[in-house]
């Protein structure tokens, strides 16, 4: 069986990444893909920067890495950004926009938002034609198949749809989960001698209370909606100040 285990959003929440890897590793899964947003929101993006780097086999960019490698600069961008080294902002910003790989026979692809941009939203409440229109091709980001299945993420809620026969998967997130309290990702299985796949998510606890403490003694903007975030898993907006 070919064994992929999919991570999203760590979001420079340490804690929660290292206890995805543990458990990632209890289970003997080699094939760790990342896709996307590895900084923005927590207190530790040069760590999480170094373990992706470290351990992670496939990775892509997401909307918080390209804001913080320069993309905007919003005071949420400027924090981690100062955290960062030049080689590691512009890792961020030479990361690729997707992956396409065949499996089983089928073409599935895998993104961080859509396959639009970076900045388009893919709901789980997004139109029939919207979520049929993923599946398209996109040359301008690379993605030249026409898609059998979709794995994204962003939107920090897992998701798994049939779409007229094709999945369309979110990976939630690791380390600021909208959706819950605790950690989620993805494990994939295929069978190279079948088109056969199987699909399934793991949530699991973490040291919660020394990613607060990191959090706190940080100095980063955006604390306490932070902590928030962590504590109740509902968003915390912060339009009215940012922009955002």
């Amino acid at each position: 069986m070919i064994r992929l285990a999919v991570l999203a959003d760590l979001h420079a929440n340490l804690e929660a990444t290292l206890a995805v890897h543990a458990d990632v590793q209890r289970r003997g899964i080699t094939e760790l893909w990342v896709l996307g947003d590895l900084v923005g929101k927590g207190p530790r993006p040069r760590e999480v920067v170094e373990w992706t780097q470290a351990h992670a086999t496939r990775v892509i960019q997401g909307n918080w890495d390209a804001r913080v490698a320069g993309a905007t600069n919003r005071p949420q961008d400027l924090w981690p950004r100062s955290k960062l080294s030049p080689e590691q902002l512009a890792y961020l910003a030479g990361l690729p926009y997707g992956i396409e790989e065949q499996f089983g026979g089928a073409w599935w692809r895998f993104v961080h938002a859509s396959s639009k941009g970076l900045f388009h939203r893919l709901y789980p409440h997004s139109s029939l034609a919207e979520q049929i229109e993923a599946y398209a091709p996109n040359p301008q980001f690379g993605l030249k198949a026409h898609a059998d299945a979709l794995v994204y993420a962003d939107v920090h809620e897992t998701l798994m749809l049939d779409v007229e026969g094709r999945p369309l998967i979110n990976t939630g997130s690791v380390g600021n989960p909208l959706d819950s309290t605790l950690p989620s990702y993805l494990i994939l299985e295929f069978d190279p001698q079948s088109p056969a796949h199987s699909a399934s998510f793991v949530r699991l606890t973490y040291n919660r209370d020394a990613e607060i403490a990191a959090a706190e003694a940080s100095g980063m903007p955006f604390t306490r909606e932070y902590i928030a975030e962590l504590l109740t898993g509902a968003y915390q907006k912060r339009r009215a100040r940012t922009g955002e």
